[in-house]
């Protein structure tokens, strides 16, 4: 790219729907040039969500959009980092994999990039047998970075070391439109090819990002001057929604010439008819077809960059979309809520926000800034009945408002994450004891996990919980995590007979994965230690927030039909 935030990642996870609609395995490989070893520890402000993956990895919210969009399964081997690299090239020469040789940024580390990105191409992300047949690779930052210089010098000599026919190289850029008159400048580009150009890398096709869509006479400039024949300079500019941009790609041709360049046949992997992007556009132009609206709050510690819960926000979307409404999201920071040096005005709006929402979602977060909101949107939502949603820090202070409420003497009772040890405070979430308390990156518990659905009194009286209900006829649910705290076992039995469900535990039965209010009680109030959010694909939402979504439309009864204790689906009327 040529500038940041260009939308990279929604430009190569659609280039690969494309490809997966012809009938082609796709994957995706994405390198971000940080000297951090995985996006784990870092702020949430700085470089938006972590995405967590089934094998554990914490990586770039980047591969979210590929698995969203091509419905696959990465692994944390699918984002390489500096740091993974220079660690790897430290490894080998300590133990003297170089021979005694100068271990240098080329050939050693350059090297090192390249045969990861060829063993990473071979790993099956599809659930098939053998490789993929493509291998879409995204790198990171802008042109003439100093921290992504090694990685296209990799690249460069990548280029090398196949076939023309197995690489080509697509550079996104930016076509501003300046002045009243809206003409489109073409310079950014132009001075990012010749950066290119002078690293050794030539592109074969130009995606240019612009508000408006590219004039005819300025794909000729840029064929002219970026020396690319006009019909590779693609127009992705502004449209209603991102399910729009693999549409724009098709009809620009983008398909055919990737099958050109890279003389895709059908004896390699190439299917009869393109079915799949007919039910795609479908999708597309229905969501800018829809009137009515459901509105949803998300209640968090990091709404100053929305990135910070970008798959929370595409889990609403996907069951948006499903249920035929419009998603307004309702951003509130949950410091708001309270009273601690808080402007009036600003607190009023909060709670005007909360009030107006058909439904509130408290999604996961660290440290103690901004907790007494949560709880307060937690509280305000048990009381008044709107649908609510806690995720991982939600689900747990869930069962602390529970407690504060519910339980004799628990008025101050809070999480062992937000008092020092010494205090010896009254907690009803404690640190899990298999976790590292010296070491942060990695160390928490990561990646997809078994949780059993359980039955309870309420169950043997013929209420069958939610969970059972969304997640269908099941017995567990797979879903991903990422937390050192779990509410403490010893305090769940005073919550069960106060009238809060755990419905769900892990494979020993002493975890808490899933917790709920009877719809006796409330018509939708559950929480969650995973996180859902994160294997919610279009077409196909996360149980959860599809019941959510159902619930704050009033259309959960009507969708579910009960039969005994499992949750049998039906069709959404409108």
């Amino acid at each position: 790219g040529v500038v940041s935030g260009l939308g990279k990642g929604i430009t190569i996870s659609s280039i690969g729907r494309l490809l997966k609609s012809s009938g082609l395995r796709v994957t995706a490989i994405k390198i971000d040039p940080y000297l951090n070893t995985d996006a784990g520890t870092m702020s949430p402000f700085e470089h938006g969500e972590t995405f967590v993956l089934d094998d554990g990895g914490e990586t770039d919210l980047d591969l979210g959009n590929y698995e969203r969009f091509l419905d696959i399964t990465l692994t944390k081997d699918h984002n390489i980092t500096t740091g993974k690299i220079y660690s790897a090239v430290i490894l080998k020469e300590r133990k003297g994999d170089f021979l005694g040789k100068t271990v240098q940024v080329v050939p050693h580390v350059t090297d090192e990039v390249m045969a990861w990105i060829e063993r990473v191409s071979e790993i099956a992300t599809d659930g098939g047998e053998g490789p993929p047949d493509v291998c879409l690779v995204e790198v990171g930052g802008t042109v003439g970075d100093i921290e992504s210089s090694v990685f296209l010098e990799a690249l460069r000599q990548f280029q090398y070391h196949c076939e023309p026919s197995d690489f080509c190289l697509v550079h996104v850029s930016l076509v501003p439109v300046l002045g009243s008159v809206g003409e489109q400048k073409t310079k950014p580009t132009q001075h990012g090819v010749k950066e290119l150009r002078s690293l050794g890398l030539a592109p074969d096709v130009l995606i240019c990002r612009s508000s408006t869509e590219l004039l005819e006479s300025t794909r000729e400039k840029l064929g002219i001057f970026c020396q690319v024949p006009a019909s590779h300079v693609v127009s992705i500019h502004d449209v209603a929604n991102i399910y729009h941009v693999p549409l724009l790609l098709q009809r620009q041709g983008v398909e055919r010439l990737l099958h050109e360049k890279l003389m895709l046949a059908r004896d390699k992997g190439m299917t009869e008819m393109s079915c799949a992007m007919a039910s795609w556009a479908a999708m597309a132009r229905a969501i800018d077809e829809f009137v009515d609206t459901v509105r949803v709050a998300i209640v968090g510690k990091y709404t100053g960059l929305q990135d910070s819960y970008l798959s929370v926000f595409k889990a609403l979307k996907h069951s948006s979309i499903e249920a035929k409404r419009r998603l307004e999201v309702l951003w509130i920071d949950s410091s708001h809520l309270v009273d601690d040096g808080v402007d009036p005005a600003v607190r009023d709006e909060a709670w005007k926000s909360l009030r107006e929402a058909d439904g509130v979602v408290v999604p996961g977060g660290f440290g103690s800034r901004g907790i007494e909101g949560m709880i307060a949107a937690i509280s305000h939502c048990r009381r008044t009945k709107t649908p609510f949603l806690g995720i991982c820090l939600g689900m747990q202070l869930m069962a602390i408002e529970y407690a504060r409420a519910k339980l004799p003497g628990k008025a101050r009772v809070t999480s062992a994450e937000f008092v020092e040890p010494e205090d010896k405070a009254d907690v009803a979430v404690v640190f899990m004891p298999e976790i590292d308390k010296t070491a942060m990156g990695g160390t928490m518990r990561l990646g997809a996990r078994e949780t059993l659905l359980c039955h309870d009194d309420w169950t043997r009286r013929g209420q069958p919980s939610i969970a059972s209900t969304i997640y269908g006829k099941t017995d567990t649910v797979n879903e991903r995590h990422r937390h050192r705290y779990e509410v403490d076992p010893e305090i769940v039995p005073d919550l069960e007979k106060a009238g809060l469900r755990f419905v769900g535990k892990d494979e020993t039965g002493k975890r808490m994965e899933i917790v709920e209010l009877p719809r006796s009680v409330h018509p939708y109030f559950i929480g969650t230690q995973f996180h859902p959010e994160f294997k919610s694909r279009p077409q196909n939402p996360s149980p959860p927030f599809w019941g959510l979504v159902l619930a704050s439309i009033g259309k959960f009864d009507n969708h579910f039909r009960f039969n005994g204790a499992n949750g049998k689906k039906a069709k959404l009327s409108a």
